[in-house]
């Protein structure tokens, strides 16, 4: 369980491109392989919205036919029929903008949808370092809210931003066609409101990313204080947790309330600008109309056209942020989508029987200092087919990382493991784990029933309701049948309903599952007691006989599983052979050993 944390925010993996210097328009574009497939349907809801858009700037021009024809001539009939036409067009504009709704709201959902499930199958073909750099909250904000924010672009900015434009266009010219000079006085806010945009595009996307980064940040507290709550309760750290919630959150909302600001600052100016020119418009227009150079109902056309133009530029700035909130968000999905894989396009090598090698394996965590030795150097070991090797050592000595090398959790710096003759680094991932399965020390079980975590260890093969009940057997798993439902009951998140020692037998059972070739054990059995252990041991016994296994040892009980016995020390291994020979050979396996028991 993971410890809670009061620590300061943690480094976390940032785009290489700052957002001031990285485009919002490259960022969105990579978005098109997931748009592609709906492409069509992207087109007709924009098409659709500029035809309804067109069908609002018709009502002014109704509107001029009203004033200067029935109005001027006392006409009912021309009225009421003048008005039924202003009805019909606003009818016609309202069904179109939700017919382009329903165009856009299903296919959407879907490339969400494809993103997220994308998002999730590379997350689970990235190596362990990756996951160590991460915090997880930063990747659960890149597969929620971020995919949120983009499919809201994908459904209102990204249309509305070129029927906006198209809108605007066509409006000015039916205002120029109208009074020209008037039209001139129109575009007078037009510079300023272009330079303001730059700038506030500038300042949002850097307040932008950073809310959305400590969004990920917050996220990471929450989810440590839900999975560490035993810790924080037993030791009565409420306090210091409620601090460092309120830490981040209020950084969160500083950030957010100055989004705001620039918001609010910019659409001020968006909104007052227009306001400032249709009325200097208005006056010049009411004066041509004195002197008879303009019809009132030119003038009435004019000014409706002009007002229905006002929401199409007072939403540009509205839009505008919410495309820099999609391009980071866009920017945060690749950052993880980036990572390249480890997976090699290997094929399997002929079978030779040659049991688990290590060559000249040197490993060292990624974010180790540049000047700090190898974890592990010149690993040289031999497991003969069918053969236990026990590995023992002092804490800290690389024992457990040496076992998360067999099946590729961290890639090895130097050397080779192969199996069977087949090099690790060059078997596909899928083939990989069908040969070697594992059972931590600390072991996972997942919110799913029993069975359901124990079929997990079959690989692509459905295990039988047989298999399933012999590998329950071997682990000694028979309190599952006490359970409320049995194998079915479900076993809660990470497995905390159940105890320490039942969760690692359940782990030990899902190794066993699919008879694997190769077995990996890190001290599956330090939860048991000394009665279960033994029960435990005897029934490994017969499934050890069968496979090639190292185990990681720190009891004499567990190293009297294996056939042979290698000492681990200062990242090399000192000594091989039985425990026999070593406890008469070596000093420092007696010393160890001594201390164990």
């Amino acid at each position: 369980m993971p410890e809670p944390t009061t620590q300061p925010e943690p480094d976390r993996p940032r785009s290489a491109e700052s957002p001031r210097s990285r485009s919002a328009v490259r960022s969105l574009l990579r978005l098109w392989p997931y748009v592609r497939p709906v492409r069509m349907r992207l087109v007709a809801a924009t098409v659709v919205a500029v035809v309804a858009a067109c069908m609002g700037l018709l009502i002014p021009l109704a509107l001029k036919w009203l004033v200067d024809g029935p109005v001027a001539d006392q006409d009912p009939s021309g009225v009421w029929l003048g008005g039924g036409i202003v009805l019909l067009l606003g009818l016609a504009e309202a069904v179109l903008f939700g017919l382009r709704r329903w165009l856009v709201a299903r296919p959407l959902a879907g490339v969400e949808a494809g993103m997220r499930a994308d998002l999730y199958r590379h997350l689970q073909r990235l190596p362990i370092a990756f996951h160590d750099r991460w915090p997880s909250g930063q990747l659960l904000s890149r597969g929620t809210t971020d995919l949120q924010i983009l499919r809201m672009f994908l459904a209102f900015p990204l249309v509305f931003l070129l029927v906006n434009t198209v809108t605007i266009l066509i409006g000015f010219g039916i205002l120029f066609d109208q009074a020209w000079t008037l039209g001139l006085v129109l575009l007078l806010p037009i510079v300023p409101l272009v330079i303001l945009c730059a700038v506030f595009e500038g300042r949002y996307a850097v307040k932008s990313r950073l809310a959305q980064d400590q969004a990920g940040d917050l996220a990471t507290v929450v989810e440590e204080s839900v999975l560490g709550v035993r810790i924080i309760k037993a030791f009565g750290r409420h306090r210091s947790q409620e601090l460092a919630f309120h830490g981040q959150a209020g950084e969160l909302r500083g950030t957010e309330l100055r989004k705001a600001a620039l918001l609010s600052d910019i659409w001020a100016l968006i909104m007052t600008l227009p306001e400032f020119a249709i009325g200097a418009a208005l006056v010049v227009g009411v004066m041509q109309v004195a002197d008879g150079g303009l019809s009132a109902g030119t003038l009435v056309a004019f000014l409706t056209t002009a007002l229905a133009l006002r929401w199409p530029v007072e939403s540009m700035g509205f839009l505008i942020a919410i495309s820099n909130e999609a391009a980071t968000a866009a920017d945060r999905f690749f950052e993880a989508m980036d990572a390249p894989e480890t997976d090699p396009a290997g094929r399997d090598a002929e079978p030779s029987q040659d049991g688990l090698r290590f060559e000249g394996v040197r490993f060292r965590y990624p974010d180790a200092p540049p000047d700090s030795p190898d974890l592990l150097h010149g690993i040289d070991l031999h497991v003969r087919p069918g053969e236990t090797m026990a590995v023992v050592g002092a804490t800290g000595c690389g024992k457990t990382t040496l076992t998360a090398l067999v099946p590729r959790l961290h890639n090895i710096t130097g050397g080779r493991i192969t199996l069977d003759g087949a090099d690790i680094a060059a078997l596909p991932r899928q083939r990989l784990r069908e040969l070697v399965a594992v059972a931590f020390e600390e072991p996972t079980l997942f919110s799913a029933t029993v069975r359901e975590n124990v079929a997990m260890g079959a690989g692509v093969d459905e295990p039988t309701e047989a298999d399933i009940l012999r590998a329950l057997d071997i682990a000694q798993c028979g309190f599952v049948h006490d359970l409320p439902q049995g194998l079915d009951t479900q076993v809660g998140e990470q497995g905390l309903s159940l105890s320490g020692g039942q969760r690692q037998r359940l782990a030990l059972a899902r190794a066993v599952v699919g008879r694997p070739g190769f077995l990996v054990l890190d001290d599956p059995l330090s939860a048991l007691d000394v009665h279960t252990e033994a029960l435990v041991e005897a029934a490994l016994r017969e499934v050890l006989a069968a496979s090639t296994a190292v185990v990681v040892a720190h009891r004499p009980s567990t190293v009297m599983l294996a056939d042979r016995v290698a000492l681990l020390a200062e990242g090399r291994i000192t000594a091989v052979g039985t425990h026999g020979e070593l406890l008469r050979d070596s000093a420092a396996y007696r010393h160890l050993m001594a201390g164990a028991a």
